[in-house]
Protein backbone atom coordinates (compact mmCIF):
# COMPACT_ATOMS: atom_id res chain seq x y z
CA UNK A 1 0.00 0.00 0.00
CA UNK A 2 2.88 2.34 0.46
CA UNK A 3 4.43 1.83 -2.66
CA UNK A 4 0.83 2.81 -4.35
CA UNK A 5 0.30 5.61 -2.16
CA UNK A 6 4.37 6.78 -2.68
CA UNK A 7 3.14 6.13 -6.69
CA UNK A 8 -0.08 8.03 -6.57
CA UNK A 9 1.89 10.84 -4.83
CA UNK A 10 4.24 11.17 -8.17
CA UNK A 11 1.45 11.15 -10.06
CA UNK A 12 -0.42 13.68 -8.44
CA UNK A 13 2.58 16.23 -8.08
CA UNK A 14 3.19 15.32 -12.01
CA UNK A 15 -0.09 16.25 -12.80
CA UNK A 16 -0.15 19.52 -10.63
CA UNK A 17 3.09 20.59 -12.25
CA UNK A 18 1.70 20.40 -15.80
CA UNK A 19 -1.12 22.71 -14.97
CA UNK A 20 0.47 24.87 -13.05
CA UNK A 21 3.25 25.00 -16.56
CA UNK A 22 0.07 25.24 -18.82
CA UNK A 23 -1.06 28.05 -16.19
CA UNK A 24 1.95 30.11 -16.94
CA UNK A 25 2.11 29.81 -20.32
CA UNK A 26 -1.74 30.91 -20.79
CA UNK A 27 -0.86 33.72 -18.92
CA UNK A 28 2.31 34.60 -20.71
CA UNK A 29 -0.05 34.21 -23.69
CA UNK A 30 -2.02 36.77 -22.25
CA UNK A 31 0.16 39.30 -21.31
CA UNK A 32 2.56 39.16 -24.37
CA UNK A 33 0.01 38.43 -26.89
CA UNK A 34 0.09 35.03 -29.52
CA UNK A 35 2.66 37.12 -31.81
CA UNK A 36 5.53 37.79 -29.48
CA UNK A 37 4.80 34.10 -27.84
CA UNK A 38 5.60 32.51 -30.88
CA UNK A 39 8.71 29.51 -30.35
CA UNK A 40 10.98 28.77 -33.39
CA UNK A 41 9.13 25.94 -35.10
CA UNK A 42 10.63 23.10 -37.44
CA UNK A 43 10.16 24.07 -40.89
CA UNK A 44 10.09 27.88 -40.61
CA UNK A 45 12.68 29.82 -42.41
CA UNK A 46 13.32 33.44 -42.11
CA UNK A 47 15.62 35.88 -43.29
CA UNK A 48 19.65 36.21 -41.47
CA UNK A 49 21.47 39.29 -40.22
CA UNK A 50 25.31 39.93 -39.03
CA UNK A 51 26.29 43.42 -38.14
CA UNK A 52 28.63 45.07 -39.83
CA UNK A 53 31.13 46.35 -37.38
CA UNK A 54 33.38 48.50 -39.91
CA UNK A 55 30.43 50.41 -41.25
CA UNK A 56 29.59 53.40 -41.78
CA UNK A 57 33.71 54.75 -41.72
CA UNK A 58 33.94 57.79 -39.51
CA UNK A 59 32.86 60.76 -39.79
CA UNK A 60 34.62 63.55 -41.19
CA UNK A 61 35.43 67.20 -39.53
CA UNK A 62 35.44 65.96 -35.88
CA UNK A 63 31.27 65.35 -36.49
CA UNK A 64 29.31 63.54 -34.08
CA UNK A 65 25.36 62.63 -33.55
CA UNK A 66 23.14 63.23 -31.28
CA UNK A 67 19.59 61.61 -30.71
CA UNK A 68 19.40 60.14 -34.39
CA UNK A 69 15.57 59.52 -35.74
CA UNK A 70 15.39 58.33 -39.17
CA UNK A 71 17.17 56.54 -41.93
CA UNK A 72 16.21 55.64 -45.48
CA UNK A 73 17.68 54.12 -48.63
CA UNK A 74 17.20 55.49 -52.21
CA UNK A 75 17.61 54.02 -55.84
CA UNK A 76 21.10 54.22 -55.28
CA UNK A 77 21.62 52.10 -51.77
CA UNK A 78 22.58 55.66 -50.51
CA UNK A 79 21.51 56.00 -47.21
CA UNK A 80 20.12 59.05 -45.59
CA UNK A 81 19.92 59.65 -41.59
CA UNK A 82 18.17 62.18 -39.69
CA UNK A 83 19.63 63.47 -36.39
CA UNK A 84 19.20 65.93 -33.78
CA UNK A 85 22.60 68.42 -33.38
CA UNK A 86 21.06 70.09 -30.11
CA UNK A 87 20.86 66.65 -27.99
CA UNK A 88 24.53 66.72 -28.00
CA UNK A 89 25.95 66.61 -24.80
CA UNK A 90 27.96 69.84 -24.10
CA UNK A 91 30.80 67.71 -23.35
CA UNK A 92 30.99 66.02 -26.48
CA UNK A 93 31.13 69.17 -28.32
CA UNK A 94 34.35 71.36 -27.21
CA UNK A 95 34.75 72.81 -30.76
CA UNK A 96 31.13 74.07 -30.91
CA UNK A 97 30.88 75.93 -27.39
CA UNK A 98 31.38 79.86 -27.36
CA UNK A 99 33.89 79.77 -27.08
CA UNK A 100 35.23 76.75 -28.26
CA UNK A 101 37.15 74.87 -25.31
CA UNK A 102 38.98 72.40 -27.40
CA UNK A 103 39.10 70.98 -31.12
CA UNK A 104 36.76 67.89 -30.46
CA UNK A 105 33.58 67.91 -31.48
CA UNK A 106 31.18 69.50 -33.10
CA UNK A 107 27.43 68.06 -34.20
CA UNK A 108 26.98 67.33 -37.82
CA UNK A 109 24.69 68.77 -39.88
CA UNK A 110 20.91 67.22 -39.79
CA UNK A 111 21.10 65.18 -42.70
CA UNK A 112 23.80 63.05 -43.49
CA UNK A 113 24.19 61.33 -46.62
CA UNK A 114 26.30 57.40 -47.03
CA UNK A 115 27.75 56.01 -50.19
CA UNK A 116 27.01 52.55 -50.15
CA UNK A 117 30.76 52.17 -48.74
CA UNK A 118 29.64 53.84 -45.41
CA UNK A 119 31.45 57.02 -46.72
CA UNK A 120 29.58 60.70 -46.04
CA UNK A 121 29.10 62.47 -49.50
CA UNK A 122 26.60 65.14 -48.52
CA UNK A 123 24.82 66.92 -45.56
CA UNK A 124 22.37 69.60 -45.13
CA UNK A 125 19.72 70.37 -43.04
CA UNK A 126 18.30 73.01 -40.92
CA UNK A 127 16.23 76.30 -40.97
CA UNK A 128 16.30 78.21 -44.60
CA UNK A 129 14.50 80.07 -46.72
CA UNK A 130 10.86 79.38 -47.36
CA UNK A 131 10.35 76.80 -45.09
CA UNK A 132 9.62 76.23 -41.67
CA UNK A 133 12.25 73.41 -40.06
CA UNK A 134 10.73 70.64 -37.65
CA UNK A 135 11.73 71.98 -33.69
CA UNK A 136 12.30 68.74 -32.86
CA UNK A 137 13.36 66.73 -35.89
CA UNK A 138 11.89 63.18 -36.33
CA UNK A 139 11.31 60.63 -39.17
CA UNK A 140 13.05 60.91 -42.50
CA UNK A 141 11.89 58.93 -45.60
CA UNK A 142 12.58 58.56 -49.47
CA UNK A 143 10.36 58.81 -52.04
CA UNK A 144 10.49 57.15 -55.63
CA UNK A 145 11.97 60.15 -57.55
CA UNK A 146 14.82 60.58 -55.02
CA UNK A 147 12.56 63.29 -52.83
CA UNK A 148 13.58 63.35 -49.39
CA UNK A 149 10.50 63.72 -46.38
CA UNK A 150 11.37 64.93 -42.95
CA UNK A 151 8.99 65.51 -40.11
CA UNK A 152 9.45 66.50 -36.80
CA UNK A 153 7.34 65.98 -32.81
CA UNK A 154 7.95 69.00 -31.08
CA UNK A 155 4.14 70.62 -29.64
CA UNK A 156 4.94 73.33 -32.09
CA UNK A 157 5.68 70.60 -35.11
CA UNK A 158 2.35 71.07 -37.03
CA UNK A 159 4.03 70.53 -40.51
CA UNK A 160 6.37 68.00 -42.82
CA UNK A 161 8.63 68.74 -45.34
CA UNK A 162 10.10 67.36 -48.77
CA UNK A 163 13.17 67.80 -50.21
CA UNK A 164 15.37 66.98 -52.78
CA UNK A 165 18.12 64.58 -51.95
CA UNK A 166 20.27 67.67 -52.20
CA UNK A 167 18.50 69.71 -49.83
CA UNK A 168 16.62 72.43 -51.69
CA UNK A 169 13.16 72.82 -50.46
CA UNK A 170 9.88 71.71 -52.61
CA UNK A 171 6.88 71.07 -50.35
CA UNK A 172 5.62 71.72 -46.79
CA UNK A 173 2.38 70.35 -45.75
CA UNK A 174 0.78 72.56 -42.76
CA UNK A 175 2.32 74.87 -40.96
CA UNK A 176 3.87 75.44 -37.39
CA UNK A 177 2.36 76.09 -34.23
CA UNK A 178 -1.14 75.19 -36.14
CA UNK A 179 -2.53 72.09 -34.18
CA UNK A 180 -5.87 71.61 -34.66
CA UNK A 181 -6.86 67.99 -33.35
CA UNK A 182 -7.17 64.57 -35.16
CA UNK A 183 -9.96 65.76 -37.91
CA UNK A 184 -7.83 68.81 -39.37
CA UNK A 185 -7.81 68.54 -43.16
CA UNK A 186 -4.82 71.02 -43.38
CA UNK A 187 -2.33 70.20 -40.56
CA UNK A 188 -0.71 67.59 -38.36
CA UNK A 189 0.51 67.72 -35.19
CA UNK A 190 3.89 66.13 -33.83
CA UNK A 191 4.10 63.91 -37.36
CA UNK A 192 6.33 60.74 -37.20
CA UNK A 193 6.75 59.88 -40.29
CA UNK A 194 5.87 60.17 -44.01
CA UNK A 195 5.88 57.26 -47.08
CA UNK A 196 4.64 57.99 -50.28
CA UNK A 197 3.04 55.38 -52.07
CA UNK A 198 4.31 55.28 -55.64
CA UNK A 199 1.04 54.19 -57.35
CA UNK A 200 -1.07 56.79 -56.60
CA UNK A 201 1.48 59.61 -55.56
CA UNK A 202 0.51 59.72 -52.12
CA UNK A 203 2.24 60.80 -48.49
CA UNK A 204 1.19 58.66 -46.11
CA UNK A 205 1.69 60.59 -42.77
CA UNK A 206 1.78 58.83 -39.35
CA UNK A 207 0.45 61.97 -37.01
CA UNK A 208 1.20 60.44 -34.53
CA UNK A 209 2.76 61.83 -31.45
CA UNK A 210 0.01 64.76 -30.90
CA UNK A 211 -2.91 63.37 -33.42
CA UNK A 212 -4.30 59.54 -33.60
CA UNK A 213 -4.31 59.18 -36.88
CA UNK A 214 -2.95 58.28 -40.69
CA UNK A 215 -3.55 61.25 -42.76
CA UNK A 216 -2.83 60.59 -46.64
CA UNK A 217 -2.03 64.26 -49.69
CA UNK A 218 -1.18 64.40 -52.48
CA UNK A 219 2.42 64.16 -52.81
CA UNK A 220 3.10 67.02 -55.14
CA UNK A 221 0.03 69.54 -54.30
CA UNK A 222 -0.42 69.09 -50.40
CA UNK A 223 -3.99 68.41 -51.38
CA UNK A 224 -5.85 66.64 -48.44
CA UNK A 225 -6.90 63.19 -49.07
CA UNK A 226 -8.46 61.33 -46.17
CA UNK A 227 -7.47 59.82 -42.97
CA UNK A 228 -8.54 57.59 -40.41
CA UNK A 229 -7.80 56.33 -36.58
CA UNK A 230 -7.73 53.07 -35.31
CA UNK A 231 -9.82 50.32 -36.52
CA UNK A 232 -10.75 52.41 -39.21
CA UNK A 233 -12.97 54.88 -37.47
CA UNK A 234 -12.34 58.45 -37.09
CA UNK A 235 -9.78 59.67 -34.20
CA UNK A 236 -11.18 60.82 -31.05
CA UNK A 237 -8.88 63.28 -28.93
CA UNK A 238 -10.70 62.50 -25.61
CA UNK A 239 -7.52 62.06 -23.18
CA UNK A 240 -7.34 58.44 -22.67
CA UNK A 241 -6.24 56.48 -20.23
CA UNK A 242 -2.83 54.98 -19.04
CA UNK A 243 -1.97 51.80 -21.16
CA UNK A 244 -2.82 48.43 -19.40
CA UNK A 245 -1.81 45.64 -20.98
CA UNK A 246 -4.83 43.86 -19.10
CA UNK A 247 -7.53 46.26 -20.67
CA UNK A 248 -8.92 45.19 -23.86
CA UNK A 249 -7.58 46.98 -27.04
CA UNK A 250 -7.79 50.76 -27.20
CA UNK A 251 -9.91 51.71 -29.79
CA UNK A 252 -7.74 54.62 -30.14
CA UNK A 253 -4.03 54.94 -31.60
CA UNK A 254 -1.17 56.19 -29.09
CA UNK A 255 1.31 57.32 -30.76
CA UNK A 256 1.16 56.33 -34.49
CA UNK A 257 4.79 55.84 -35.14
CA UNK A 258 4.75 54.90 -38.99
CA UNK A 259 2.65 53.89 -41.78
CA UNK A 260 3.74 52.50 -43.95
CA UNK A 261 2.38 50.76 -47.69
CA UNK A 262 3.31 47.07 -49.31
CA UNK A 263 3.38 46.74 -52.87
CA UNK A 264 0.37 44.50 -52.89
CA UNK A 265 -1.82 47.63 -51.14
CA UNK A 266 -2.15 46.94 -47.57
CA UNK A 267 -1.14 49.69 -45.22
CA UNK A 268 1.12 48.52 -41.99
CA UNK A 269 0.68 51.00 -39.03
CA UNK A 270 3.12 51.17 -36.19
CA UNK A 271 1.02 51.68 -32.65
CA UNK A 272 3.47 52.28 -31.15
CA UNK A 273 2.24 52.64 -26.98
CA UNK A 274 -0.27 49.97 -27.51
CA UNK A 275 2.06 47.81 -28.56
CA UNK A 276 1.13 46.76 -31.83
CA UNK A 277 0.68 46.90 -35.54
CA UNK A 278 -2.98 47.67 -37.28
CA UNK A 279 -3.45 46.31 -40.74
CA UNK A 280 -5.06 48.69 -43.05
CA UNK A 281 -6.26 48.94 -47.07
CA UNK A 282 -5.30 51.93 -48.50
CA UNK A 283 -8.55 53.40 -48.11
CA UNK A 284 -8.66 53.32 -44.48
CA UNK A 285 -10.78 49.81 -43.89
CA UNK A 286 -9.31 47.59 -40.94
CA UNK A 287 -8.36 44.24 -41.68
CA UNK A 288 -6.36 42.90 -38.63
CA UNK A 289 -3.86 43.61 -36.25
CA UNK A 290 -1.34 41.79 -33.77
CA UNK A 291 0.14 42.59 -30.32
CA UNK A 292 3.98 42.31 -29.37
CA UNK A 293 5.31 41.84 -26.03
CA UNK A 294 2.11 43.28 -24.90
CA UNK A 295 3.19 43.74 -21.11
CA UNK A 296 5.43 46.47 -22.19
CA UNK A 297 5.16 49.60 -20.46
CA UNK A 298 5.82 53.64 -21.54
CA UNK A 299 7.48 53.79 -24.90
CA UNK A 300 5.75 50.76 -26.22
CA UNK A 301 7.24 48.01 -28.57
CA UNK A 302 6.40 48.60 -31.91
CA UNK A 303 8.87 51.68 -32.99
CA UNK A 304 9.10 51.43 -36.48
CA UNK A 305 8.87 48.61 -39.75
CA UNK A 306 10.64 48.09 -43.08
CA UNK A 307 9.58 45.04 -45.65
CA UNK A 308 11.72 42.55 -46.96
CA UNK A 309 13.67 43.33 -50.48
CA UNK A 310 11.99 40.10 -51.93
CA UNK A 311 9.75 40.15 -54.76
CA UNK A 312 6.52 39.66 -52.23
CA UNK A 313 8.03 41.78 -48.96
CA UNK A 314 7.57 38.16 -47.45
CA UNK A 315 8.68 39.32 -43.91
CA UNK A 316 8.53 43.19 -41.85
CA UNK A 317 11.55 43.86 -39.54
CA UNK A 318 9.85 45.81 -36.73
CA UNK A 319 12.06 47.32 -34.28
CA UNK A 320 11.38 47.68 -30.47
CA UNK A 321 13.33 50.02 -28.76
CA UNK A 322 12.36 49.48 -25.24
CA UNK A 323 13.16 45.77 -25.09
CA UNK A 324 16.24 46.50 -27.92
CA UNK A 325 15.23 43.87 -30.53
CA UNK A 326 13.90 43.60 -33.91
CA UNK A 327 11.41 41.07 -35.04
CA UNK A 328 11.46 39.26 -37.80
CA UNK A 329 8.01 38.80 -38.22
CA UNK A 330 5.48 37.04 -40.94
CA UNK A 331 4.08 39.68 -43.17
CA UNK A 332 1.17 37.26 -43.86
CA UNK A 333 0.47 36.21 -40.62
CA UNK A 334 1.91 38.63 -38.16
CA UNK A 335 4.00 35.83 -36.39
CA UNK A 336 6.93 36.56 -35.19
CA UNK A 337 9.65 34.19 -36.77
CA UNK A 338 13.05 35.17 -34.33
CA UNK A 339 14.70 38.29 -33.38
CA UNK A 340 17.49 39.54 -32.63
CA UNK A 341 19.79 42.47 -30.98
CA UNK A 342 20.02 43.21 -27.11
CA UNK A 343 20.27 46.18 -24.92
CA UNK A 344 24.19 47.69 -25.49
CA UNK A 345 26.54 50.01 -26.66
CA UNK A 346 28.68 47.33 -28.93
CA UNK A 347 28.03 46.80 -32.55
CA UNK A 348 25.05 44.35 -32.83
CA UNK A 349 23.55 45.75 -29.46
CA UNK A 350 21.01 48.78 -29.03
CA UNK A 351 20.15 51.85 -27.06
CA UNK A 352 16.76 52.98 -28.42
CA UNK A 353 16.64 51.30 -31.56
CA UNK A 354 14.41 53.90 -33.71
CA UNK A 355 14.13 53.35 -37.40
CA UNK A 356 15.06 50.80 -39.83
CA UNK A 357 15.37 50.78 -43.95
CA UNK A 358 16.46 48.17 -46.22
CA UNK A 359 18.66 48.33 -48.92
CA UNK A 360 18.63 46.74 -52.70
CA UNK A 361 20.42 43.69 -51.45
CA UNK A 362 18.36 43.04 -48.58
CA UNK A 363 20.98 44.65 -45.78
CA UNK A 364 19.12 46.24 -42.81
CA UNK A 365 19.89 49.82 -41.57
CA UNK A 366 19.26 51.05 -38.15
CA UNK A 367 19.10 54.28 -36.23
CA UNK A 368 19.08 54.90 -32.30
CA UNK A 369 17.46 57.60 -30.33
CA UNK A 370 18.48 58.79 -27.04
CA UNK A 371 22.28 58.50 -26.39
CA UNK A 372 22.19 55.43 -28.56
CA UNK A 373 23.34 58.44 -31.16
CA UNK A 374 24.12 55.99 -34.54
CA UNK A 375 23.70 54.46 -37.67
CA UNK A 376 24.41 51.03 -37.77
CA UNK A 377 24.34 48.04 -40.93
CA UNK A 378 23.52 44.62 -40.49
CA UNK A 379 24.28 42.61 -43.63
CA UNK A 380 21.86 40.37 -44.87
CA UNK A 381 23.29 36.70 -45.31
CA UNK A 382 19.97 34.92 -46.47
CA UNK A 383 17.59 32.68 -45.68
CA UNK A 384 17.89 29.80 -43.01
CA UNK A 385 15.71 27.19 -40.90
CA UNK A 386 14.70 28.87 -37.76
CA UNK A 387 16.32 27.23 -34.67
CA UNK A 388 15.51 29.99 -31.44
CA UNK A 389 13.23 32.57 -31.21
CA UNK A 390 15.80 35.46 -29.80
CA UNK A 391 18.87 35.20 -31.63
CA UNK A 392 20.99 37.39 -29.80
CA UNK A 393 23.66 39.75 -30.57
CA UNK A 394 23.66 38.72 -34.57
CA UNK A 395 28.18 38.74 -34.57
CA UNK A 396 29.64 37.66 -37.92
CA UNK A 397 30.28 34.24 -37.75
CA UNK A 398 33.87 35.25 -38.92
CA UNK A 399 35.76 38.11 -38.66
CA UNK A 400 39.25 39.52 -38.34
CA UNK A 401 40.14 42.34 -36.60
CA UNK A 402 41.08 45.08 -38.86
CA UNK A 403 39.60 43.57 -42.04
Amino acid sequence: MKIISRMSLRLFMAALSALVLVALADHRAALFGAAAGAQARAGHRAPVFEVDPFWPRPLPNHWVLGSTIGVAVDARDHVFILHRPGSVDDNFKAAAMKPPIGICCTPAPDVLEFDPEGNVVNSWGGPGQGYDWPTNNHGLSIDDKGNVWIGGNDDKDSHVLKFTRDGKFLLQIGKPGQKKGSNDKQNLWRPAKIFVEPAANEAYVADGYGNRRVVVFDADTAQYKRHWGAYGALPDDAPLPEYSPAAPPSRQFNTVHCAMVSKDGFVYVCDRVNDRIQVFRKDGTYVKEAFYDKATLRSGSVWDLAFSRDPQERYLYVADGVNEKIRVVDRNTLEVLTSFGDGGRQPGQFYGVHNLATDSRGNLYTTETYNGARLQRFVFKGERPVTKSEQGVPWPRTHRIGS
